[in-house]
């Protein structure tokens, strides 16, 4: 008999392509790392309560195992940032940085790994063009963001070294 006339396991979860990786170094700060260990936690909870219901879901068992594959491995490839080791007088990862554009428009951002980011909350991943620009600067400076919008000068006005629980927004 034909394969295409036999019925497969409603139970047989669907082949995923697995979610990418970053092709950067995983630089995390405390806040980032244990932002990913609680992602795993509820996405091992959640599936655990999926397989106590009578006809569970092959769909999203197989999306959270998929997920949690690919939380476990940004955990293993994580490099916890060493606040202790961070010069105060530069901008480096895990850094709290405000700056003032050329119009006196002023922001604060902090500098954290790709998994942490959200630039709404003015937490940029340490490989965005305006992370890459402010690495390495000193209050004063004056460094050029290069943006899909146009370049835009902007000057460091304040440098806030990593905290110890790199918990702080």
């Amino acid at each position: 008999m034909s394969r295409a006339f036999v019925k497969e396991s409603e139970d047989a979860a669907p082949e995923l392509p697995e979610l990418p990786q970053s092709p950067h170094p995983n630089h995390v700060t405390a806040r980032g790392l244990r932002l990913l260990r609680e992602r795993l936690a509820a996405s091992e909870a959640a599936q655990a309560a999926l397989a106590l219901e009578p006809e569970p879901d092959a769909m999203r068992r197989a999306h959270d195992e998929r997920e949690q594959r690919w939380l476990r491995a940004r955990i293993q490839a994580a490099l916890p940032a060493d606040p202790a080791h961070a010069p105060g007088d530069r901008v480096v990862f895990g850094s709290t940085v405000e700056v003032v554009s050329a119009d006196g428009a002023g922001r604060r951002y902090r500098i954290v790994g790709e998994d942490e980011a959200d630039p709404e909350q003015g937490l940029v991943s340490w490989v965005s063009p305006l992370a890459r620009a402010l690495l390495g600067a000193r209050t004063g400076d004056t460094v050029v963001w290069r943006r899909p919008a146009g370049d835009l000068e902007i000057e460091v006005a304040r440098i806030e070294a990593p905290a110890p629980d790199s918990d702080a927004d």
